[in-house]
């Protein structure tokens, strides 16, 4: 039976507040595990600091992803040996180069997906900005490179990164579908076309929420779809901090953001339920 785990940003748990008051590490294991998350998504290249907290996520029958940055082919060998040591639901990989053009990239994807394929342990490539992914159009030219190629999707990057107009037309709607039909996970930020991530408890910001959750919800039927009987799909809610989190004139930010994770945690699981429920009471119909 196909499963979602809900995840929280290792990374989000920064605070760096004006007055440098920070949890432990010990603090923010403990409130992510109590706040009823799956697990985390974790920094594995610090193989002392992916030890410490998967200890921790493994004895509370939590799992995580490892999350990694390579700037070459090889870059990813030793985070394999560190998966293969410490254990992963799969490897999240923000590729780190910037190829100004695609078949710069094609060295890059396929050496990737050989060591990926050679270890056994899955790889999904990261829609990120800064890096081979920042732009849609770019992306999707990789597509047609590597049409099986599977993505983690921070859709925040591309309704920021193309300044989409609002309403999103048809058009876009359909640039982001084709990345979504790539997706084998997401990670959870809400954008507007002028602000990487807004605070999604504000009400002003419903409608870029909708949209969101519209988006996230075509993936995962999209996902359900294409993907085994037994798989496994994961949402890291990753609400970052200052400069990604909007802040006042005094430093501080403008929301919880600590709570807005629990929000989405709490959207993701009920958008979940939801197609659940749907896609039951179709089964029992027919």
């Amino acid at each position: 039976m196909q499963k979602l785990l809900v995840y929280q940003s290792m990374w989000a748990m920064e605070r760096r507040r004006p007055d440098g008051a920070e949890w432990s590490l010990e603090e923010k294991l403990t409130m992510i595990r109590d706040a009823g998350f799956d697990g985390a998504g974790v920094r594995f290249f610090d193989y002392a600091f992916a030890k410490e907290v998967t200890d921790f996520l493994r004895a509370n029958g939590m799992t995580w992803q490892a999350q990694c940055y390579p700037t070459s082919v090889d870059d990813l060998k030793p985070i394999i040996e560190h998966v293969q040591d410490l254990g992963a639901d799969h490897i999240n990989l923000q590729p780190n180069v910037r190829p100004y053009r695609l078949e710069d990239c094609i060295p890059y994807i396929e050496g990737w997906r050989r060591i990926a394929h050679d270890s056994g342990i899955p790889v999904h490539i990261e829609t990120h900005r800064d890096r081979m992914t920042t732009d849609l159009f770019f992306t999707l030219h990789l597509l047609d490179c590597f049409p099986d190629l599977r993505l983690t999707g921070d859709l925040s990057h591309y309704v920021v990164g193309r300044e989409f107009a609002w309403p999103i037309d048809e058009t876009n709607h359909g640039y982001m579908h084709r990345i979504l039909d790539n997706c084998w996970g997401f990670h959870g930020r809400v954008a507007s076309r002028e602000q990487v991530q807004l605070q999604i408890s504000f009400p002003h910001h419903k409608d870029w929420v909708d949209l969101f959750m519209g988006w996230w919800e075509y993936g995962i039927r999209s996902w359900r779809k294409r993907a085994p009987k037994d798989a496994t799909f994961t949402f890291l809610c990753e609400l970052g901090p200052r400069e990604y989190a909007m802040t006042g004139p005094d430093g501080y930010e403008l929301s919880d953001r600590w709570q807005e994770a629990q929000m989405m945690k709490d959207m993701i699981r009920a958008l979940w339920a939801k197609i659940e429920k749907e896609e039951a009471g179709r089964a029992a119909a027919e």
